[in-house]
Formats: C-alpha cells, structure tokens, sequence
C-alpha cells in the first residue's frame, strides 16, 4: 500500500470508512454500554469471514436539507441497514448450498427506522433473494417508518412503498429467517412476523406499535419495555426460539438455516438400544419424548421451536444420517399428548414450512386424540384443528409415521397427514395401541348399560378395568398391523435405521 493514492480512490476509501464501527465509536460504544452488539459485529459473526458482499454502502438518510453531508454519512451510515449476499455454513454444507442475502437493520442510525433509501435497499434485498432464490436472514431491530426524510418531496403518507409486500412474497419461495434483539415495533415487527422462523432474544420488545404511536392514537402512554416482551411474545408462539443474547441467536440462525441449506457428511449418533425401555411399562404413566427424538436425531441436531406455544406437540428440526428432517411429536407429558387447538396451529403451520421448502416430516405420535369439551369449543378448536387436516392434506413430502404409544381418533390421524395410509411408512412400537377412540372412553360409552347395571364401585372399577383391558389386546400394535392399518411393528432400536430406509426408498421414487 503506497500513501500516494489517487484523490478519488482515497475518497472512496474514507467514504466506505466511514459506515466502519473505527470511524462510529460513540455509537458502537452505546451499543457495548448495553450489553448488545453493533450491526457489523453481528453480520461477521453470521457470514463466512471474507464472503460478504455488499449493496448500497455509500447510501445515507434522505435528509441532506436539513443536516450536513459529511455528518450524514457517518450519522446515518448506510441509511441504517446493510444489505448483501454472503455465504453461511459453507464449511458444513458445501459453498455451492451456502450462499444467502443478508439484511441488517441498523439500531444505532436513526433507531433502526425506515426511511426512503432503507426502503429501497431493503427491496433491492428482497429482488437479489427471488430471482437468485437464495434464503435470507434479517435482523429486524428498529423502530418502523421514519417521519423525517425531508428530502422526499413526492409522497405523502409514504404508503406505497413495496418493502412488505416484496418480504412477504417471499413466503414459500426462499426460507426467511428473522433474528432480534433490543426494540423492535411497527414496520420492523411486521418483517420480523412475516418470517418463516422468528428468533429473538431475552432483551427483545417486539410490538406492532412503539410507544409514540399508542399515544398519538389515545391509547395511553407506555414505556417500550412494557411493549412485547419477549417472555409475552414467546407464550403466545410469535417467537419460535428464545435465544439468551445476540451471539446465541446468530448461533441459531446459522443452525437453523442449515436445515434448509441440505444433508451434511458428518454425523454421529447415540446408541439406539435404550429405546426399547424409554415408554412405561404402566401404560398410564408420561415419559419425557425429547429424550427419546434426541436419542433417534443425529448427536446434537435436534432444535425446537415454539417450545412453550402449543405444548402438547413438539415441532422443530433434526438430522437422522446427516438428511434434514422436520419433526412433529407429541408431549404426552402436557395434556396426556391430546392435540389442542394452539398445538393444532402450530402443527399445520409447521408443516406448511416443511412442504414449502421440501423437508421430509417424521412423526412421532402418542396421542389420545384431539383436546376435546366446552372449554376447546370456545378456543374455535373445530376450525382451528381442521387446519392440520388442510396442511397434512397438502402435503408432497414423503411423511414417516413411528407411532410410540397412543394413535387413537382424529387426532392421531392428523398427526400423520390425515389418515394411516398417508406416510410412506407407517410403523409402531411393540407398545403402541390403536382404536377409533381413547380406550377409557370407548369403554364408558360402548359398555355404559354394562357398568351402570353394576351397584357395587369396587365391582363396577374392576369390571372397567377388565373391559379395558380387553380393548387394549384388541387394538394393540401387533394386532393393528395383522389388518394391515399400519405397515409394520418394529424394535424401538431399530426405529432409526427403519426411518432412514424409508426416507431413501421416498427419494429415490422422488428422483
């Protein structure tokens, strides 16, 4: 490097320095004061060091009426977001599946707000992701639309912008992940709900609305840490993975996408063999499942999402021989795995994402049915569980159903894809039971004269309990597949090389 550059090189070279966090120490200092990160930090931390290019560096706020040059194009670097395309997880998953676009919102130019150019990098983003049909990961801290670009002359309420609906066209044709930290309300909260997964950390707020809005419209004043917190928007399923800070949620953002990016080479596994005693012998008791999808999922591979939203059925994403895999399954251990109405959402919507981008979906059933009396009616449970018969029926994806226990009614056939014959296999434990309805509840309605014509309770129990029990040989695993409703009872221990079979004799018909 030589001193003696040329003029418009060595402005060009001050120009791109100035968008650096050396050139903006006061804001990246505010920033650490927080305990947070800038956004340049958090983009090295996300991409493949060297791969980032970048759109619309030199860009500033429309404002050059009112402020002066110079100061803008450090105040306002790069209108407040950085726009790009990089690589991410290439070293996993190859360079040729690796490539992405990157969107940053820039909290410490003008709050993270939108303004004209922002707009505009933000759709140029979103064009680079439909036509190279590349995947986006957007950080969405911000605090919505900008009122103070005086040089926009030509607009009024700037509603015709096209940035939402450009992001939102994107549902269903390139997986979009959207990460926060800090305050994000308004037009940023709305990118950050469109996304296909949402992560966000402890310290997020995320609202339809700042704190200037709800005022401006009468409804009170409130500070912007009692907007959204996120303990709020993760009951309520907005948020999909809680991360503890922003390097955690980059962590997971990379992992995440790594399910839509392909197979990895490298894998390894736990021993199988400690299936085959994982469900109780008492068939009444609960089992923690999550122990048993991270015995079946490749070490470490398996994620959750919307872990305490719809608790009854688990969704997220694992690798069984390094191969991508959706997953549903149920908790029998949150209302004895009966589906509700929330768990019914959450299912169907999952199940969208994984036919949208071509990810097989296992299922690991033990449910007693759909959630059912007055209390589910007033939840709009017959809409809302109808949805997972709508998704499972749009299904493409080769589906393999392992049903652990329980797989009685409606509900047992949702989580399969609406019927038995749905998945490409259909296989049960050696304790699997079956039947059109819980086996109690058959009993109490097809045997009601038989028990009410007993007087003595000890006698009427044990009469209950041996109808049971007959009920039960009739509609257990081996028995269900002697009629040929499921394909097959296996070894528990075997359960993940039978899933991998499956799944490979699918692509190959798929091919």
């Amino acid at each position: 490097m030589t001193d003696d550059l040329r003029p418009e090189l060595a402005a060009l070279q001050q120009r791109l320095a100035n968008t650096s966090d050396a050139e903006r120490g006061q804001a990246a200092q505010k920033r650490h004061a927080k305990g947070y990160r800038t956004a340049r930090e958090n983009l090295d931390h996300l991409v493949d060091p060297g791969s980032f290019t970048e759109y619309g560096q030199l860009a500033v706020a429309a404002q050059r009426s009112r402020r002066e040059y110079e100061e803008l194009q450090t105040a306002t670097a790069a209108d407040g977001i950085i726009t790009g395309t990089a690589t991410i997880n290439a070293a996993s998953v190859g360079a040729d599946n690796a490539n992405a676009v990157v969107i940053v919102n820039d909290y410490t130019v003008l709050a993270g707000t939108q303004g004209f150019f922002h707009h505009r990098k933000l759709d140029r983003a979103c064009e680079l992701a439909h036509s190279l049909n590349l995947p986006v990961v957007m950080y969405t801290e911000g605090g919505g639309g900008r009122p103070g670009d005086t040089d926009v002359t030509t607009q009024i309420g700037g509603l015709n912008v096209t940035s939402f609906s450009a992001w939102a066209k994107l549902a269903g044709k390139v997986p979009r992940i959207a990460v926060n930290n800090g305050y994000c309300f308004a037009g940023n909260a709305a990118l950050f709900g469109c996304a296909d997964i949402t992560i966000a950390t402890r310290s997020s707020w995320i609202g339809m609305a700042g704190p200037a809005m709800i005022e401006g419209g009468g409804l009170g004043q409130y500070a912007p840490t009692e907007i959204g917190p996120a303990p709020t928007q993760e009951r309520n399923g907005v948020i999909d993975v809680l991360a503890e800070d922003e390097a955690h949620a980059t962590d997971i953002a990379k992992y995440l996408l790594s399910y839509f990016q392909g197979p990895v080479s490298y894998w390894e596994c736990a021993p199988q063999e400690s299936l085959r005693d994982a469900i109780p012998e008492d068939r009444r008791w609960g089992y923690p499942v999550r122990r048993i999808i991270e015995t079946l999922a490749d070490t470490g591979s398996f994620i959750e999402l919307q872990r305490i939203y719809g608790r009854s059925v688990i969704t997220g994403f694992l690798r069984i021989e390094g191969q991508p895999i959706g997953l549903l399954a149920n908790d029998c251990q949150q209302l004895g795995g009966a589906v509700d109405a929330e768990a019914s959402d959450k299912a169907a919507r999952f199940l969208r994402l994984c036919e949208a981008f071509g990810l097989p979906v296992l299922s690991l059933t033990d449910t007693p049915g759909f959630m059912v009396g007055p209390a589910s009616e007033e939840q709009a449970a017959v809409r809302r569980m109808s949805n997972l018969f709508l998704a499972g029926a749009a299904l493409t994806v080769p589906v393999v159903g392992i049903f652990l226990r329980k797989g009685y009614g409606l509900g047992a056939m949702a989580m399969v894809g609406g019927s038995f014959v749905e998945p490409v296999y259909a296989a049960a434990w050696p304790t699997g039971e079956f039947g059109g309805m819980g086996l109690e509840g058959a009993v109490r309605l097809g045997f009601k004269k038989e028990l009410e014509a007993e007087q003595d309770p000890v006698a009427r129990e044990a009469l209950f309990e041996q109808l049971v029990a007959r009920m039960y040989e009739i509609g257990k695993a081996t028995e269900t597949a002697s009629h040929l409703e499921i394909d097959a009872v296996i070894d528990p221990a075997d359960t993940r090389a039978t899933i991998a079979r499956a799944l490979a004799s699918a692509a190959k018909v798929a091919r």
